[in-house]
Order: structure tokens, then C-alpha cells, then sequence
């Protein structure tokens, strides 16, 4: 019996995000939400370092650096019903930042499953700081 309750409760926990609004999307789910249907007011947010953002990312992303001393007040600060689509380098980051997002209410997030590069390898565009 305590196994039935203790697998239960497990999965009620995996379906919280769904509840919360942050939901991992594959590449291909985020180049639709980027270019084909983009939810009114998408914020693209990069949360890698400003030498990777520099790099390639995504066209009109943002940059959070997820080093930053202030980066959980920075995310803090952002409109709670904005529609945000995070990545960075492989999900890790972009994890963390959804997690935070989840504590603080924030409506609808979703974060491109492997970072950008899966995007990458999935062959959609990306942007340089040439462009």
C-alpha cells in the first residue's frame, strides 16, 4: 500500500509542469513556435554566457547570462504572462532557469529540449553577432 501511495504521489510531481505552465519542447515543436505560430509578445531568452551568445542563437533571442550575480532578480523582473521560449547550450542551464520561472509563477515557458544544439543539428537558422 505504501508503494502505491509513494508511486502516486511520483506521478502527480511528473505532470507539475504541465500545471505550471514550463513545458520541454523539441527542436522542431520551437522552430514552429519561433517562425510559424509565435504566441503574441514571445520573448526568445538565451540564458548562456555573452561570449556563447555572441556565437550563434537564435534569431531575436534575448540574453540572460545565467552566471550573473543578479541573475535570478534579473528573471524576476520579467512580466510573469509573457510567453517565454528559453534554451542554452545543451538544457542544463535553461533547466535551471525554468525551474526558477516554475517557483516564481511565471505562466507559459517552454524550453527547447538538448539547448541549441539540438536546434543546430536539427538544421534551423540561427543568428550570429555579424548579423
Amino acid at each position: 500500500m505504501v508503494l502505491l501511495t509513494s508511486l502516486a504521489t511520483l506521478v502527480g510531481a511528473c505532470g507539475a509542469d504541465t500545471e505550471t505552465g514550463v513545458r520541454a519542447v523539441s527542436p522542431n515543436d520551437a522552430f514552429d513556435v519561433v517562425f510559424e505560430n509565435p504566441p503574441e509578445g514571445l520573448v526568445v531568452l538565451d540564458v548562456r554566457t555573452p561570449e556563447e551568445f555572441a556565437g550563434q542563437r537564435l534569431p531575436n533571442a534575448t540574453m540572460i547570462d545565467f552566471h550573473s550575480p543578479d541573475f535570478a532578480q534579473q528573471i524576476a523582473s520579467l512580466d510573469r504572462e509573457t510567453p517565454y521560449l528559453l534554451y542554452c547550450r545543451s538544457g542544463n542551464r535553461s533547466g535551471q532557469a525554468a525551474d526558477l520561472m516554475t517557483e516564481l509563477g511565471f505562466a507559459d515557458v517552454q524550453e527547447i529540449d538538448g539547448g541549441i544544439v539540438s536546434w543546430l543539428d536539427a538544421g534551423h537558422p540561427f543568428a550570429t553577432s555579424n548579423d
